[in-house]
């Protein structure tokens, strides 16, 4: 997961019209929805705006812009590396409001989709960076430095672009594979939460809406947030929503300023009667007493909550903790308490990254042990849920 940043590079193809020429010159507001609500806006309340130059001059930037208005915003040469976000530590006290309170607005200039095969067939340029919630085990923030806020890219016309051509290229599926039977799956979210982006601008919606028409793949993507907007996007069965899980003290321990788990749980059976695909993430798997029990109260809430047309056609993804020594010690700065739990180094073994960093996960036999617990408590608990594959 863990890739050297972002730098600057020629699009892999230049765009054969300018922006006004691709999507409106001022793209409608979809304004009045859930974005609007006040539990949004205790979400996201922007106060200020780093923007690079092109961004600002997007129909997205600038719709982006009309929805804030008297927000401060500083012109940046890249959004990758903001001196004042990612090179000062003293933001580490400031984790959470950052979050709260700023966003970046950039032009993603590497249009690559990457080979994957666990969670999806392809991971496609995503359209954003980094995250207003606040999890602690997160791994972006390992590589963006002391803050680790939004970054929206603008060039959205670009991205889909890119994603339609990619599609189109591989033709249809020759062969079911863990990741789908049929379709070629796409993560449009590795680096991001989708639901969350959605509450800024329609980056999202506009990736569901080039996926419903493309009949052989599908996007997928991860999400910790309920998002009630996103049920009138109409994606037809070609989008997947993974509902990330785990018990909830960890969630009320780890996953900060995110939706409740039991919301997201019930929320399962209104996106699958809206259009979409509903999978779980059962992610990530976190060892410490008592995970057992709690992780098979989970499983007895899933399984006497969701309704049957869920649990026909749910399937799970088992992901086991991953940590990093430097997000460690930034954690220790404002979250010491979760450390108690993420950090444990009788368990852990290192491994170093093809970036340098080290990354701490559970000991081989440790890990092989809790997956085979975990599958069988499936089996006990939720034997309708198949799981893809486990990590």
């Amino acid at each position: 997961m863990n890739r050297p940043p972002e730098q600057p590079e020629q699009p892999e193809q230049q765009a054969l019209f300018g922006w006004e020429d691709t999507v409106p010159a001022d793209p409608p507001d979809r304004g009045g929805g859930f974005r609007d609500s006040p539990r949004a806006r205790r979400m996201l309340n922007v106060r200020e705006v780093y923007a690079e130059p092109a961004a600002l001059a997007s129909p997205r930037g600038r719709q982006i812009l009309a929805r804030l208005p008297g927000v401060p915003v500083t012109e940046v040469a890249g959004h990758w590396r903001i001196p004042s976000l990612h090179g000062n530590d003293g933001n580490i006290a400031r984790w959470t409001r950052i979050k709260t309170e700023t966003l970046v607005l950039g032009v993603r200039q590497s249009l690559t989709t990457r080979p994957n095969g666990r969670s999806a067939d392809w991971i496609a340029p995503g359209a954003s960076n980094g995250c207003a919630m606040a999890c602690a085990y997160c791994y972006v923030p390992r590589r963006k430095g002391y803050a680790n806020p939004i970054t929206l890219f603008t060039n959205i016309e670009a991205i889909t672009a890119h994603v339609r051509r990619h599609v189109r290229s591989q033709g249809p599926k020759s062969e079911p594979n863990q990741c789908d039977p049929h379709a070629w799956v796409y993560d449009i979210g590795e680096n991001g939460d989708c639901s969350v982006d959605d509450l800024i601008c329609d980056n999202t919606a506009d990736l569901i809406a080039t996926f419903r028409e493309l009949p052989t793949a599908k996007a997928s993507f991860a999400t910790k947030f309920v998002n009630p907007d996103l049920l009138a996007l109409d994606p037809r069965g070609r989008t997947r929503v993974r509902f990330s899980v785990m018990p909830a003290d960890d969630s009320r321990l780890l996953d900060l300023r995110t939706s409740p788990v039991a919301e997201r749980i019930a929320a399962a059976a209104d996106f699958l009667d809206a259009g979409y695909e509903v999978h779980f993430n059962l992610s990530p798997v976190v060892l410490r007493p008592g995970w057992q029990r709690d992780w098979a109260e989970l499983l007895d809430q899933l399984d006497d909550v969701l309704p049957g047309r869920v649990k026909a056609q749910a399937a799970a993804e088992i992901i086991m903790l991953t940590h990093n020594q430097r997000l460690h010690e930034v954690n220790l700065g404002w979250h010491p308490r979760a450390e108690e739990v993420l950090w444990q180094p009788a368990a852990q073994e290192t491994k170093r990254s093809e970036n340098g960093a080290l990354n701490v996960r559970y000991a081989r036999d440790i890990k092989r042990d809790a997956l085979a617990r975990l599958r069988e408590l499936i089996a006990e608990h939720a034997p309708w849920l198949r799981v893809r594959y486990a990590f």
